[in-house]
């Protein structure tokens, strides 16, 4: 990729992109990270050998892409004191963050821009990411490419026509790592109550996650058929697997999953409003 790439926020997120970006063949000479503190911007320079900088429209004036990478409580403010430098420039604008919509950041960049709304999730920051994207009107095919690239440095990228399915991206991959962390938790509990040492229960748990996640993406077999191959009739893992189900497992999780998705259209109008 050829294009000028600028990052406004310097924080977790923002840095684990740029590393992959650079790692997938990106150079760090065409990217640019902004932060109000030098003493933010110096471990990332020195680490990542990008371009950075304190002043936001200095550093979008030769940008082909604008990363937004700040907190929504503060991406108004933000939005409003570069509109003039993007409205020179015309980027394309990506925003990493959650419950803003499109045309509420696209008002206040000052109208007509390209718009790639992301739902990233915090395994980004090991290369292990799940994104969900979602393109305004103005995206053309090329624009809509390199978004796709720019998350794909760090994980899985997958688009929606909707921009309402970004609600249930939220639920599905947006904060789902912190369902399996509880589940860890369970079980490390759970382990240790059956006298493993809880470390070793906590481990035994999260590498057998890591290896369930790994053979349900390298097969062309449902969950639903992997999970019947691990069942023994009369088995053990039948006799859990009934128990979960018994236990209201799929109704909990629809449950937490619809409560997440209404959370986020309400962080979307209570953003919007300010």
């Amino acid at each position: 990729m050829a294009s000028r790439v600028t990052f406004i926020g310097a924080g977790n997120m923002a840095g684990a992109i740029i590393g992959g970006m650079i790692e997938s063949g990106f150079s760090p000479d065409a990217i640019t990270a902004t932060a109000p503190d030098e003493a933010i911007l110096a471990p990332l320079r020195e680490r990542l050998g990008i371009h950075t900088a304190t002043d936001n429209d200095q550093a979008v004036a030769d940008a082909d892409v604008v990363v937004l990478a700040v907190k929504p409580q503060i991406m108004r403010d933000v939005c409003v004191q570069l509109r003039a430098a993007v409205q020179a420039r015309q980027p394309l604008i990506v925003s990493v963050a959650a419950g803003l919509p499109a045309a509420t950041l696209e008002h206040w960049l000052g109208g007509g821009l390209p718009v790639v709304r992301c739902m990233p999730n915090t395994p980004a920051l090991v290369g292990a990411g799940a994104a969900g994207l979602y393109a305004n009107a103005r995206v053309d095919k090329t624009q809509r490419q390199l978004a796709t690239e720019l998350m794909a440095a760090v994980g899985l990228v997958e688009w929606v026509d909707d921009e309402a399915l970004l609600d249930a991206v939220t639920a599905v991959s947006g904060s789902a790592p912190a369902y399996f962390f509880l589940m860890f938790e369970a079980m490390e509990e759970a382990g240790a109550a059956m006298g493993l040492p809880a470390d070793t229960a906590r481990r035994l748990a999260m590498q057998t996650a890591l290896g369930a996640a790994k053979m349900a993406l390298s097969s062309d077999k449902l969950p639903a058929e992997l999970k019947r191959n691990v069942m023994s009739p009369g088995g053990t893992t039948e006799r859990a697997v009934e128990h979960l189900e018994q236990a209201g497992l799929r109704r909990m999780m629809a449950e937490a999953m619809t409560a997440c998705a209404d959370r986020a259209r309400d962080m979307a109008d209570e953003l919007g409003k300010r």
